[in-house]
């Protein structure tokens, strides 16, 4: 009986099977949240950038309009920072307190990785896109709630997400290190040349602002950012 219980529990988010190698080169990253920077945006705040999450796989799943998931074509360019999930730390039953009301589970049901995917994807296929309030990080983080990665306790948002790809994102090599950061630092050359302490300002006040409203969308007003 224990025996089938714990066979039982391997299948939960497909941790009976195996991944595959992570390969950039074919844009492949098993149970993968990958990042890349977005046009205009990055260039002025190079932390903030387009992200999406993999399936089983490899292949790269990501918000990227209006009720539209991209599979296997990631928007905006190729990954340049990835973080590989260990799939034992998701639960083994989903959290119904981190679901919408109206897509609560069953709390005995039973589902793998890409189960978890794939309901957020089509969630989200009725959505609208916003940058400020229904964007690509809103899609991975219901993604991860919707498996309670981590804990059950655990509540993952725009702002702790972004956060940890910050700090724990591995650079697929140096070419993506330059493709992130390189336009950032073009136009803040260009900036303080032309511009000087002026443009200084602007760009202080630009991130303080968007950070701001994520910051308050996500901890005082949860309603702006919809997840």
């Amino acid at each position: 009986m224990e025996f089938e219980e714990a066979a039982d529990s391997e299948q939960l988010f497909g941790r009976g099977s195996p991944l595959g190698p992570i390969d950039p080169r074919k844009a492949r990253f098993p149970c993968c949240i990958v990042w890349t920077p977005l046009p205009l945006i990055s260039w002025l705040v190079p932390f903030i950038g387009h992200i999406g999450i993999c399936r089983e796989d490899g292949v790269i799943l990501d918000f990227a309009g209006p009720h539209f998931v991209s599979v296997d074509h990631f928007n905006f360019g190729s990954v340049t920072r990835y973080i590989q999930l260990n799939r034992e730390e998701c639960s083994l039953s989903p959290n119904l307190a981190d679901l919408p009301k109206n897509e609560a589970l069953e709390s005995n049901e039973k589902m793998t990785w890409d189960d978890a995917l794939r309901k957020s994807t089509q969630d989200f296929q009725h959505r609208s896109y916003s940058l400020f309030t229904c964007n690509c990080h809103c899609f991975v983080a219901n993604c991860l709630n919707r498996m309670s990665y981590g804990s059950r306790q655990r509540r993952w948002n725009v702002v702790n997400l972004a956060v940890l790809m910050f700090f724990r994102g591995t650079w697929v090599d140096k070419l993506a290190v330059l493709k992130s950061f390189l336009p950032f630092a073009t136009v803040l050359c260009l900036g303080l040349l032309l511009g000087g302490t002026n443009f200084f300002v602007f760009l202080g006040g630009f991130a303080l602002a968007l950070v701001g409203w994520f910051l308050v969308g996500t901890y005082c007003f949860k309603s702006l950012v919809l997840l």
